[in-house]
């Protein structure tokens, strides 16, 4: 029988407490094995006492979607728990992934041509496909789906390594393409996965492996502060093995341990909230393990100190809570805010990048993992070249073409605002280090656009990041890496609100002239909570731009682009980036980075 959205959709709006039984699996896919699904738990729930409110339709958490209601989505889906059968993720788990597109809508059939281009053929074969490097062939994990379910996860993997080949590394992307094959066809499974890969504001699935260590390493640290006793516990009875190697299979605790009807639900709330849904569910495992492990002889100390990672996995297996409770006592966790994750996140990516060394002694370059985050050829580059290469001087005035080079790429150079090779080298050091690997071009100089906040927009507010370069009347040379687009300006908050700041903790300032200086984010160097004002990255409108915030701002430049102004600032805790704090412009210039 084939797979009827439609009937799906009616089913989904009119669910009621009672199933019939041979209503049992219409909520799956048909490259389903249902059979193993167990859905006993929707019928060993209290019995309804008449007070519990309905579960709420896809209709709608759609009309909540459209109107950019994304808190009371949020709220909704922690709170419904519908049955693992439940029609209603054939159109919810779509939805929901399809509002973290940022490329425009694929055209009808557009999957099913990379297919053919992909494989010749949109016929299934029957043969064994070779999976993409990206893949980790030791957790291809296809849950209930079919061999047919299963050779259509291996096509869609391979159809997205086609489509994104900056994925380097994505070991958690087969088990998410397998798990969102349960409720929907292959292309929009497909639409789904590469929603989520591409998402700009949250993340999803990580696609190096930098940011794999990053993610497993920000889940250790996490759980040293929200779990201490817990992680005291562990060290205390494995002293001999290293906490690093239980954190590493983190997610594999959850997407690999934990039942399926507890993984559907969990889902729910990823594919709205990301990636800090799982971080939750981490802390929530490593407590319950803890306290089974004081009052069950099975999890005794001598039957896991020898392999505690795998103990953790067959816990999982047999965890003694529900699904809402879980997700309850996940979501009940205080003091873990989205900025204290991306705080702890930016700190431990910094520090792995840091690996990577240029010795300017003897020219060699010391490679390191983070390598693995530069996503094209150039990342094979020998970054020792830029000393030769990466320089700015007066030339060809090509709009849209003058470009920073580095590495092999062509050399542009303008001496408007750099004349010195140290100073652009001494910059690119402070770039993270997979931009480095992009090739800059120049988005907007105030000498070809005009000196025009409109023109700015216009040129520049689609691209990030970006890295923002003044030279003052008086000749000092300062300016910003600003790690969100300038397009954020216009984004709504939940109450249809502009939000007056945005910008993560990736943005930084810097002076070139007359001193040489970087002012990273405070919260860096600091893991408590700073308040607001240390969070004041990028702000604009149609009358000027901030950068830095909090007792002063850092750069502030007027509507014309001809005068700004300096002051310290709490996000950056710098100097003002001029002596006299006023400045007029002689020349701006805006870079982006092909590719990034």
């Amino acid at each position: 029988m084939p797979y009827n959205r439609d009937t799906a959709s009616a089913q989904a709006d009119k669910l009621s407490g009672i199933v019939e039984e041979s209503d049992l699996y219409e909520g799956f896919a048909p490259h389903v094995e249902t059979s193993e699904i167990k859905v006993l738990d929707f019928y060993n729930l209290p019995k309804s006492t008449g007070k519990e409110p309905a579960l709420r339709s896809f209709t709608e958490i759609k009309q909540l979607l459209d109107q950019g209601k994304k808190r009371e989505v949020k709220s909704i889906l922690r709170e419904n728990s519908w049955p693992i059968n439940s029609p209603i993720r054939s159109q919810l788990w779509p939805a929901l992934c399809a509002q973290h597109n940022t490329k425009p809508q694929m055209v009808e059939g557009f999957y099913w041509e990379m297919v053919h281009q992909v494989f010749g053929t949109t016929e299934l074969s029957e043969k064994p496909i070779m999976l993409p490097a990206f893949v980790d062939a030791t957790h291809c994990l296809p849950y209930h789906l079919t061999r047919t379910g299963r050779a259509v996860a291996d096509r869609i993997v391979n159809v997205l390594g086609y489509d994104c080949p900056d994925i380097t590394y994505s070991p958690v992307l087969y088990p998410i393409v397998s798990i969102l094959l349960h409720f929907m066809s292959e292309e929009e499974a497909y639409h789904c996965l590469a929603a989520l890969v591409g998402s700009k504001d949250k993340v999803f699935i990580n696609q190096t492996k930098l940011l794999h260590e990053v993610t497993w390493k920000t889940v250790m640290q996490i759980a040293k502060k929200h779990t201490k006793n817990a992680v005291s516990y562990f060290q205390r009875i494995c002293p001999g093995v290293k906490l690093e190697r239980v954190f590493m299979d983190w997610c594999w605790w959850i997407l690999a341990g934990l039942p399926f009807q507890h993984l559907v639900r969990i889902m729910d709330c990823f594919f709205h909230e990301g990636i800090k849904v799982l971080y939750r569910i981490a802390l929530v495992i490593i407590n319950l393990f803890h306290k089974e492990c004081q009052s069950n002889n099975e999890w005794s100390p001598d039957n896991i100190k020898n392999d505690i990672g795998n103990a953790l996995i067959k816990f999982c297996k047999k965890i003694p809570v529900s699904p809402a409770k879980l997700l309850h006592a996940a979501f009940s966790i205080r003091g873990l805010s989205s900025t204290y994750i991306s705080r702890i996140f930016l700190k431990t990516e910094m520090l792995l990048k840091s690996r990577s060394v240029l010795n300017t002694g003897n020219k060699t370059l010391v490679k390191s993992r983070s390598s693995d985050n530069l996503p094209t050829s150039q990342s094979q580059v020998n970054i020792q070249m830029m000393s030769h290469t990466l320089t700015i001087r007066e030339g060809e005035k090509s709009p849209g073409h003058r470009a920073i080079a580095m590495g092999v790429y062509p050399i542009h150079q303008l001496k408007s605002l750099v004349c010195a090779n140290e100073d652009l080298f001494t910059l690119w050091s402070w770039l993270p280090v997979r931009i480095t690997m992009y090739q800059p071009v120049l988005l907007y100089t105030t000498e070809e656009h005009g000196c025009s906040l409109t023109t700015f927009y216009v040129r520049v507010e689609q691209h990030e990041p970006t890295l923002m370069m003044i030279k003052t009347c008086n000749n000092e040379v300062f300016g910003a890496y600003c790690s969100s687009r300038w397009f954020e300006r216009n984004v709504k908050d939940d109450k249809g609100q502009r939000q007056a700041y945005f910008g993560t903790g990736e943005t930084f300032l810097f002076s070139l002239y007359p001193e040489r200086a970087k002012y990273p984010w405070v919260g860096i160097e600091n893991d408590k909570d700073l308040g607001h004002a240390s969070e004041l990255f990028m702000a604009a409108d149609s009358k000027m731009i901030t950068i830095g915030g909090g007792e002063g701002q850092a750069i502030w430049m007027d509507e014309n682009i001809r005068f700004g102004k300096t002051d310290s600032c709490k996000t950056f805790n710098n100097p003002p980036l001029c002596p006299s704090g006023d400045f007029e412009i002689r020349v701006l210039e805006v870079y982006g980075f092909v590719g990034a």
